[in-house]
């Protein structure tokens, strides 16, 4: 599996049409599937410089805006919790181990 944070293109990284989606493939890029729940879908303009970082177990995601919001997720990005909306800018997530 693989996640993207797409973006209206490589000039402008913010959200397509101000709503934060995560992609996901499960198949190598031959369709995906775009995920919302938990992530804002108005006026949303978060910068997401990297891909969803995973965890070793393939169910805990998370990934970090230049604007200081930081999400997880515990099953493979279904769903979405705001961690925190009050952090410097986070350029990249990594999980330990």
């Amino acid at each position: 599996m693989a996640w993207f944070v797409p973006a209206v293109k490589d000039e402008l990284r913010v959200p397509v049409e101000g709503a934060l989606v995560v992609t996901r493939t499960r198949d190598g890029g031959k369709s995906f599937e775009t995920l919302r729940t938990g992530l804002p879908q108005r006026h949303a303009y978060h910068l997401i410089y990297r891909t969803v970082s995973s965890a070793p177990d393939g169910q805990t995601l998370a990934m970090g805006s230049t604007t200081g919001s930081l999400w997880l997720s515990r099953d493979a990005g279904d769903s979405w919790k705001a961690l925190s909306r009050d952090l410097p800018p986070v350029y990249c997530v990594r999980f330990a181990g």
